[in-house]
């Protein structure tokens, strides 16, 4: 059942789903060439339309409209320029290395420009090696540019058949994203598994959601047709969003003394009950994503309330006596969980007056980033301390260097292999550039060995074609969702279509791989000896953002409980903040961990400090929930520990800014409400996780 569902949820991918419009767009073009005897005119449609799919990325149609557009313009430029630059070896070079480093530079202004860069410095890498007369390089830039457009013209016509899929299914990977937070956190309740090493998961997947979210919130709140509640499903989709995200902070907030629980319970049995029902719950999170990612229907399969009432009888039966006051809290806390699960299935049977916007469509743009996009940004990062422009400069210095050595050591018909490879494999981060090196190299190797194999065996050209159109499929399929396997796909495709070119196979394979391997090596020593920037000398940026949204959301529940009004969007604009700074702080420690020893520094306490932070978080959005309906403020003494938490991460951002204020104003106690002596003891250990962040905050700026 489970590789059924797998099959299943990839068949609605959105990546298959992008892997067949890429396939057409690029195959057609080819195709209708080779039956009208242009065969060179419609590959040269079928590299634009390429080019423009990189482009294409997740996100809201406005912004994939205009990136395309400006792609299309730029390839048609590059291919004109690279063609009447290509005839002198020296021009070449001085372009490459120009080009490289002006289109790397995109990269700070996200990920879309990114890719419009990236389009155009792939273009420039495969029109390098054929010289043409300028008649053909007109003509050669004119059906670039035409197949360009082409790839738009199919993209936006797919958009306007099926404009809710994407976010349906943006949405649904969203939704099963939480489900597999959630039962890693069930196994937090069961004793096989180590506390420890669930945290480490914890945190791992929480960036995956946060990733999801972000994802979403593009989608929906950039899309002004859904905020404008013109359609009901833009409704229930940004509704359903909402009610995932809450659902996600619901889940964080469930937080215990889980070794302490261990010790507590451990012989009665409970907790592994409590584990269960929580991975069922989460297996129900998941039905509910797949339903919503396939769009088909969705039956609840849990019936919570009665097996809530079994776990509390048997419980209470095994020891002779009433539940305490914590087992009563985490069993409250499930059966809270499950009535926000059965809110988020409403998508699946509410009618039209179940679901409104709560906010407004300026406050929905409040939840996602603006990127400026101008010259001054630009000028602002020339220097050595733009992590870009280190990139940049070290990106295009190893691509003049591979265009050297095939110009002298590695000649060969397809030396425009080595400088396309190292313009794919290198990144920003060392840990991804040494990821994407080895994914390459070996991916080449293993698709050349497939490649040749299926040459070998296989005389039938139909039957080569419908697997070289197979690969392709597989090729586009995979570029965004796993690199190896999309590697993979991509040499026998190109092998093959190189034997339908009529092409020497057993040469072009071996030369591939070799290119591939001279493109590593010159990656891996670019991005280990050329201006490196190391996770270590940035990563304290990511934990003071950290700090500093956790200090704003602690500062809100001080607010809360003391009885202040605040606002609803400024909650979840400090919730929001929380979560994508916490993502990005364990990002940046992934990617330290991937990088020498030599260059990693204070990885423990870094690692305890992330872990804190998310114990931190939690226990806020804890204390948030067991606060809402109180008419009592906090006792004095719960104010003063407050107070003390507030006062520790001040603290703790101060050591790595110095300038930052931590003066906090003066709180006034909410009129009608009498002082409750009755406080569960959270603001107290909030104190001390607080306390514990001073001191190892400490510990790093030492």
């Amino acid at each position: 059942m489970e590789s059924s569902g797998r099959i299943k949820y990839f068949l609605f991918s959105q990546h298959l789903a992008d892997g067949i419009r890429v396939t057409l767009a690029i195959l057609l073009p080819a195709l209708l060439g080779h039956s009208s005897g242009n065969l060179h005119d419609g590959i040269s449609m079928s590299l634009g339309a390429l080019a423009i799919s990189i482009t294409d990325g997740p996100g809201p149609v406005k912004h994939k409209r205009n990136s395309m557009f400006h792609g299309i313009l730029l390839i048609g430029l590059i291919t004109l320029v690279t063609g009447l630059l290509n005839h002198s070896a020296v021009s070449l070079g001085l372009w490459i290395g120009f080009s490289v480093f002006f289109f790397s530079m995109f990269n700070i202004y996200g990920n879309r420009v990114a890719s419009v860069g990236t389009a155009a410095l792939l273009v420039m890498a495969l029109r390098m090696a054929e010289i043409q007369p300028v008649s053909e390089i007109l003509t050669d830039t004119m059906f670039v540019t035409a197949g360009g457009a082409w790839y738009m013209a199919m993209s936006m016509a797919f958009y306007i058949l099926v404009p809710f899929r994407p976010i349906q299914r943006a949405l649904g990977e969203c939704i099963s994203e939480t489900a597999a937070y959630m039962h890693i956190r069930s196994q937090l309740y069961d004793e096989h598994y180590e506390v420890d090493e669930v945290y480490e998961r914890l945190i791992h997947k929480q960036s995956a959601v946060s990733d999801q979210q972000n994802e979403v919130r593009e989608l929906l709140f950039r899309n002004r047709s859904i905020l404008k509640e013109s359609t009901h499903e833009g409704r229930k989709l940004v509704v359903t969003f909402a009610a995932s995200v809450d659902l996600f902070e619901q889940i964080m907030a469930t937080w215990y003394a889980y070794k302490d629980l261990r010790t507590k319970y451990g012989n009665t049995g409970i907790l592994n009950k409590i584990s269960n029902v929580l991975k069922a719950l989460s297996n129900e999170i998941a039905f509910m994503g797949e339903a919503l990612h396939s769009q088909t229907t969705y039956t609840p399969q849990l019936q919570l309330i009665p097996e809530l009432d079994r776990i509390k009888q048997e419980t209470e039966t095994a020891t002779g006596k009433p539940l305490d006051f914590t087992l009563r809290k985490i069993l409250i806390n499930i059966r809270s969980l499950g009535e926000n699960i059965d809110r988020m299935g409403l998508y699946f049977s509410a009618t039209k007056k179940n679901f409104k916007h709560n906010l407004t469509e300026k406050e929905y743009l409040r939840f996602v980033a603006h990127q400026k996009i101008s010259l001054a940004v630009f000028k602002n990062n020339l220097s050595l301390d733009s992590s870009a422009f280190r990139h940049s400069l070290r990106v295009a210095i190893t691509c003049v260097a591979g265009y050297l050595l095939s110009k002298f050591y590695f000649r060969g018909d397809q030396s425009y292999w080595i400088i396309m490879t190292i313009i794919i494999i290198m990144k920003p981060a060392y840990s991804l550039t040494k990821a994407r090196n080895k994914d390459r190299l070996l991916g080449t190797i293993a698709g050349a060995l497939v490649g040749l194999l299926i040459l070998f065996l296989v005389k039938d050209d139909k039957v080569l074609f419908a697997l070289m159109a197979l690969f392709m499929l597989g090729t586009y399929t995979f570029i965004r969702y796993s690199y190896i396997t999309m590697v993979i796909c991509l040499t026998p495709f190109v092998l093959i279509l190189f034997h339908f070119l009529g092409l020497d196979i057993i040469s072009i394979a071996g030369e591939r791989t070799v290119d591939t391997a001279v493109a590593s090596v010159l990656a891996w020593g670019g991005t280990r000896f050329l201006f490196p920037r190391w996770e270590a000398q940035t990563i304290i940026q990511n934990l003071t953002r950290v700090l500093k949204a956790n200090r704003r959301y602690l500062f809100r529940l001080r607010e809360h409980v003391c009885g202040q009004e605040y606002s609803q969007v400024e909650y979840k604009l400090e919730r929001k903040e929380v979560f994508v700074a916490t993502a990005n702080l364990s990002a940046a420690l992934h990617r330290m961990q991937s990088e020498p020893h030599s260059k990693q520094k204070h990885k423990v306490e870094l690692y305890e400090l992330v872990v804190l932070n998310h114990v931190l978080s939690s226990n806020i959005a804890s204390a948030l929930s067991e606060w809402k309906d109180m008419s009592r403020i906090p006792s004095h003494a719960s104010q003063t520990d407050l107070k003390k938490s507030l006062e520790n991460m001040a603290t703790s951002i101060q050591f790595f800014e110095s300038s930052f204020d931590g003066t906090l104003p003066h709180q006034q106690m909410g009129a009608n409400k009498e002082t409750s002596d009755n406080d569960s003891g959270s603001f107290r250990f909030i104190r001390k996780i607080t306390s514990d962040i001073r001191r190892l905050s400490s510990r790093i700026n030492n």
